[in-house]
C-alpha cells in the first residue's frame, strides 16, 4: 500500500474565499471543514496538504469570476481590470490578514504562521498546517514601501509585484488565448525599488503574473532564485500566463522554482477553463517542466480557491489522485517527495532564510 505524499503548495487563494464568504463564522468553517472551497483544515489533512504560500489578494470591483466564463472556445481576450486605488486595495488585504490571525489564534496550534524554512519544517514535523504569507499584486503597498514594512512585521515573506492588472510597480499579463507573455511594459522605477527591497528583506518575488519584460527586469535586478509560484509551460498551453522555454531556462540557471498551476486554462492546449479536464494534462506539464528545469526545480502551485481545477482533483483532499497518477506514470517515490515539498522547502531556505 502506497502512502500519501506530503504537499507544500506554491499558491492558494483561500484567504480571499473566506474574506468574500457570507458565512457568520468563516474561521470555524476553515478549522472544522465545510462543503465550499478547495482548502480547509479537514481537506488539507485528508490530502496530506501540509502547508503552502497563502495569498492575500485585492479583487477588482465587479465579478471577475463571471468574466472568467469568457475563457472558453479556444480563443478569448478578457480585458485587464482597471488599476486599483491603494486604499481600495488595502481593505481586503487587512481583512484577509485579520482572518488568518483569528485562524491562528483559534486553531490551538493546528495552523502555524511561518517566517523561515526552519519554522516550516518544525510546523510540518508537529502536523501543524504551515502557512507562509504571500501578497498577490502589490496595490496595497505605497511607493515609499512603508506598508511593506508593516506586512513584513506581520509575517509576509512572499509577494508578486503585480497580478494581471497594472499598478505602480509594473504591468501584468491579461487573460488572453492564444498569446505570448510579451504583452506590456515591465517594472517601473518604483517596481525596481521593490525588487531591491525584497532582496534585502529576504522576501520571495513571484513572477507568475508579470509580463515577459517585467520577468527579465526582475531577472536583471534580483540576486535571489527566480520563482514562478503558479505557472505552466507556454509550449504546451499558449496562455501568456505560462512561461516560455527561455524563461524556464533562466529560472533553472538561477536555482529557482516553478509550481505547476492546476487551473485548467493553463493546462489545456485549447486554454479553456473547465473542470472537465484530464489529470493526464497535469502529468504532461510536469514531464515538460522537469525536462526543461530538472527535477530539483519543479513543484505544485495549485491555485486552489482561485481557479477551476480538474474535477478528479476537486480540492486539497484530492491531491492523492495526482500523486497516484504520477506513480502510475513512472515517477519514483524520491521524485514525488521532491515535487511534493522538498523542492519548495529548499528554495524557500535559500530565499527567505
Amino acid at each position: 500500500m502506497t502512502t500519501n505524499i506530503a504537499v507544500f503548495d506554491g499558491h492558494n487563494d483561500v484567504l480571499l474565499r473566506l474574506y468574500k464568504s457570507t458565512s457568520p463564522d468563516v474561521v470555524s468553517d476553515f478549522l472544522r471543514g465545510e462543503d465550499a472551497g478547495h482548502i480547509d483544515l479537514k481537506k488539507a489533512q485528508a490530502g496530506c496538504f501540509v502547508g503552502g504560500l497563502f495569498a492575500m489578494y485585492s479583487p477588482s470591483p465587479g465579478n471577475f469570476a463571471a468574466l472568467s466564463k469568457q475563457m472558453t472556445g479556444g480563443r478569448y481576450a478578457v480585458p485587464l481590470p482597471d488599476p486599483l486605488p491603494m486604499e481600495d486595495a488595502r481593505r481586503p488585504v487587512l481583512g484577509e490578514l485579520a482572518i488568518l490571525m483569528k485562524v491562528l489564534r483559534q486553531s490551538q496550534g493546528a495552523v502555524t504562521l511561518c517566517r523561515t524554512a526552519a519554522e516550516i519544517d518544525a510546523a510540518i514535523g508537529r502536523a501543524s498546517l504551515a502557512v507562509v504569507l504571500h501578497l498577490e499584486g502589490c496595490e496595497a503597498i505605497d511607493g515609499d514601501l512603508h506598508f511593506l514594512e508593516l506586512l513584513y512585521a506581520a509575517g509576509l515573506r512572499s509577494l508578486g509585484p503585480v497580478w494581471s492588472r497594472n499598478n505602480i510597480f509594473g504591468h501584468g499579463v491579461p487573460f488572453q488565448f492564444p498569446a505570448g507573455p510579451d504583452l506590456g511594459d515591465g517594472l517601473t522605477p518604483v517596481g525596481e525599488k521593490l525588487v531591491r527591497a525584497c532582496n534585502e528583506m529576504k522576501i520571495l518575488i513571484d513572477l507568475s503574473h508579470i509580463t515577459e519584460k517585467g520577468f527579465w527586469d526582475v531577472a536583471r535586478l534580483s540576486n535571489a532564485p527566480l520563482v514562478a509560484t503558479h505557472s505552466n509551460a507556454h509550449a504546451l498551453c499558449s496562455s501568456p500566463r505560462n512561461l516560455t522555454d527561455r524563461q524556464l531556462a533562466a529560472i533553472r540557471d538561477s536555482g529557482g522554482m516553478v509550481g505547476l498551476n492546476f487551473a485548467t486554462c493553463f493546462l489545456r492546449p485549447d486554454g479553456n477553463m473547465t473542470a472537465d479536464t484530464e489529470v493526464d494534462l497535469m502529468v504532461r506539464q510536469l514531464d515538460y517542466l522537469i525536462e526543461k528545469l530538472g527535477e530539483d526545480h519543479v513543484g505544485f502551485g495549485s491555485d486552489f480557491d482561485g481557479a477551476t481545477v480538474p474535477a478528479k482533483i476537486g480540492s486539497a483532499a484530492g491531491l492523492p489522485v495526482l500523486t497516484e497518477t504520477l506513480r502510475q506514470s513512472g515517477y519514483s517515490e524520491a521524485l514525488l517527495a521532491k515535487l511534493g515539498s522538498a523542492n519548495w522547502l529548499n528554495v524557500l531556505a535559500r530565499t527567505i532564510g
